[in-house]
């Protein structure tokens, strides 16, 4: 039975080659505020690791769904944790950590005091915006469009990120203008960008709340690490963070 002591063995020793690290899908507009959720919740519990997966939502939802080995997801809106849910991939209900909110961005100096009709401008040639069929922001800055008569005007413009960090990129290097998440301009790298002149909110009562939502997925069942880590983005700490982050708590 030599073998199966040495099979025992070495399920044991990669098992705890592997203990302690958890592994959390991440919407792209998380990617700046994750590092100090990450660096809190380490102080609370450092024998635990947290691995980040960052993408559009909708795309890690597709992975997720075809058996991607994630604990968690923190969604940049409710519908994919939902759908998780629904499909018993998901072991919690999906719950709101943060809502989301719009803001235009340029790298150039403008007047905001018009709002969305600057998209209007002569100057403004291309336009970034989140693809609305993978990325929340995308669907988000598509309703506001629509909502104020832009959208089909102004459609030739635009350039597609696949997640809302993408779109920010191509408005950084690729455009005159974008439609970004309010979140990605708290980050250190954006300091240089002042409000009022770089960018400015997207009035909300043009598109639906960005309720961004999270699931503990079933891989996670009976791991008390990831059910910490879910327990810690509910905490009083980290909404602190989120709203450091220009994220709205309820």
């Amino acid at each position: 039975m030599k073998w199966l002591k040495k099979f025992l063995w070495v399920c044991t020793f990669f098992s705890l080659l592997h203990s302690g690290e958890i592994t959390i899908a991440v919407a792209a507009n998380v990617s700046y505020a994750i590092a100090p959720l990450k660096q809190a919740f380490k102080e609370k519990y450092p024998q635990s690791k947290v691995r980040v997966v960052l993408g559009s939502s909708g795309k890690l939802t597709a992975q997720i769904t075809h058996g991607a080995p994630y604990d968690m997801l923190l969604s940049a809106n409710m519908k994919y944790p939902e759908a998780l849910y629904e499909k018993q991939l998901a072991v919690t209900k999906p719950v709101v950590y943060a809502q989301g909110t719009l803001a235009l961005l340029s790298t150039d100096e403008h007047n905001y005091t018009q709002g969305l009709d600057i998209l209007n401008a002569p100057t403004i040639h291309k336009i970034a915006i989140a693809n609305p069929k993978t990325a929340p922001y995308g669907m988000a800055a598509k309703e506001a469009l629509e909502q104020v008569k832009l959208y089909d005007r102004l459609r030739a413009k635009f350039v597609y990120g696949e997640s809302i960090s993408q779109t920010l990129l191509y408005t950084m290097r690729a455009t005159d203008i974008g439609l970004v998440a309010k979140s990605l301009l708290f980050s250190p790298k954006m300091a240089a960008y002042k409000e009022g002149k770089h960018w400015v909110e997207v009035d909300t009562k043009y598109y639906t709340p960005i309720e961004q939502g999270m699931v503990m997925l079933k891989r996670a069942k009976h791991n008390s690490e990831v059910k910490d880590f879910y327990d810690f983005m509910l905490s009083p700490e980290a909404k602190k963070i989120l709203q450091s982050y220009g994220y709205r708590i309820k």
